[in-house]
């Protein structure tokens, strides 16, 4: 039987002491809208928004700016950090080689998360943040259970906690559509990288 990572997340949040810090791997202002609104109350955020599978440029482009927007929309400038990153487009080509033909969930997918979360947790431990986790669960295109498989396995190798999670629960992706409305957020209509631009 699967685990309910929701009901692990609430655990987990019910015995937080204060404010803990914690960086959200973000893949788009849409997917992060949902996320930070339940995050916040619980823990001091921060935010990368670390996609090097995004193509063309541009296409990243207007995704960070819609990330940038609902941030400064949701919340006054002191409450969430957007860490910057540098758009690298053959970080993602370095760990998707061979794997172009992969249908949309399989294996090229396995690497891109991997690629993503592992960037998160290494920013995470030279940070000295308390947790990572990412917004990808709010999707239901998106394989939760590896996700966070991948989560577990990398806060052990860096030495930050994984916080479980499964956004999508509770409507969470209904509603990180009626927040996309609410504050104007460029939807994008394909995953990311050029492989699910060409078969989306």
């Amino acid at each position: 039987m699967a685990e309910n990572y929701n009901i692990l997340m609430d655990r987990e949040i019910s015995q937080l002491r204060g404010r803990p810090k914690l960086l959200l791997h973000s893949c788009c202002g849409p997917c992060s809208s949902w996320v930070l609104s339940v995050l916040h109350e619980h823990f001091d955020l921060s935010l990368v928004y670390y996609n090097p599978n995004i193509y063309p440029r541009a296409e990243y482009d207007v995704r960070l700016q819609s990330q940038k927007n609902l941030i400064t929309g949701m919340f006054s400038q002191e409450e969430i950090a957007l860490i910057p990153t540098e758009y690298d487009y053959n970080e993602f080509l370095a760990v998707s080689g061979g794997l172009e033909s992969e249908p949309e969930g399989g294996g090229r997918c396995d690497a891109c998360f991997k690629l993503r979360l592992e960037g998160t947790a290494m920013k995470a431990k030279d940070a000295g943040f308390d947790y990572f986790t990412t917004t990808l669960t709010v999707s239901p295109h998106k394989n939760t259970q590896l996700i966070n498989a991948i989560g577990i396995k990398l806060g052990e190798k860096y030495g930050v906690k994984y916080l479980l999670s499964d956004f999508k629960k509770r409507d969470g992706y209904r509603k990180s559509i009626e927040l996309s409305k609410k504050y104007g957020l460029y939807r994008q209509n394909y995953c990311g990288c050029e492989f699910s631009l060409l078969n989306g």
